[in-house]
């Protein structure tokens, strides 16, 4: 399991030399988590779902009842939380939130939470914290290769039509529908992409690959390749 909730280093700590960090971004529904997962898997490497980190907290400020305009209240939120997250579960504060955390209420709000510079600032600390203890892995996120690790070994970024991303994600959880999935990451999409600290962007470094028509196969060898040619 992934513990997140250890004594957290100064976000200013200096990288070890040898951690090798695979970053992998993009939109909701593009794949992240499956390709993430696969890759590490293939590397020999451990997996961390970041955006499940940004939900936990959102899941947290809605069960606490605090108000998402009030910034600090959230970031205070952020910093008690103890969140656990591995490859199957996610448990915050000692309650398992696996499915919670995907439903549209958290889908709404998380957005809001993940805007919050502190909160930002928060995780981001706490997300180089779990790469240091490890010697890296593969994170996949929104902010990976721009702002939490900008000199990974390798950065990607996935994407895939609206109508692909809405039928992966409604297939997450059977409680969703598909419009309600589509209008819900359609707002999500403006919102992570707009916002002013830390947006979801393309890194200029980054590989981008669409993924719609890829099977999880075709993606995780393209990527294990240019890995083993970067080497060579």
């Amino acid at each position: 399991m992934s513990g997140l909730d250890s004594e957290l280093p100064d976000d200013s700590q200096q990288f070890p030399t040898k951690l090798r960090v695979i970053a992998i971004d993009g939109p909701a529904g593009s794949g992240k988590s499956t390709i993430a997962k696969h890759l590490a898997r293939r590397l020999g490497l451990e997996y961390l779902d970041t955006g499940a980190m940004y939900r936990s907290v959102a899941f947290a400020v809605m069960v606490h009842g605090v108000d998402l305009a009030d910034s600090a209240a959230v970031v205070e939120v952020a910093k008690n939380s103890r969140i656990h997250v591995d490859e199957s579960t996610v448990t915050v504060n000692g309650v398992d939130a696996t499915t919670q955390i995907r439903g549209p209420e958290v889908t709404r709000s998380v957005s809001t939470v993940a805007a919050i510079p502190g909160v930002r600032e928060v995780l981001r600390v706490r997300q180089r914290a779990w790469a240091i203890e490890r010697g890296g892995g593969v994170l996949e996120g929104r902010d990976i290769g721009t702002a939490v690790f900008p000199d990974a070994e390798l950065k990607v970024y996935l994407s895939a039509s609206v109508k692909v991303r809405a039928e992966r994600r409604a297939n997450e959880v059977a409680a969703l529908d598909y419009e309600t999935v589509a209008t819900d990451l359609a707002a999500r999409d403006a919102a992570d992409s707009s916002r002013q600290h830390d947006p979801l962007i393309q890194a200029s470094d980054a590989i981008h690959l669409d993924t719609t028509e890829l099977t999880i196969d075709e993606v995780v060898s393209n990527l294990v390749e240019r890995l083993n040619t970067d080497h060579d």
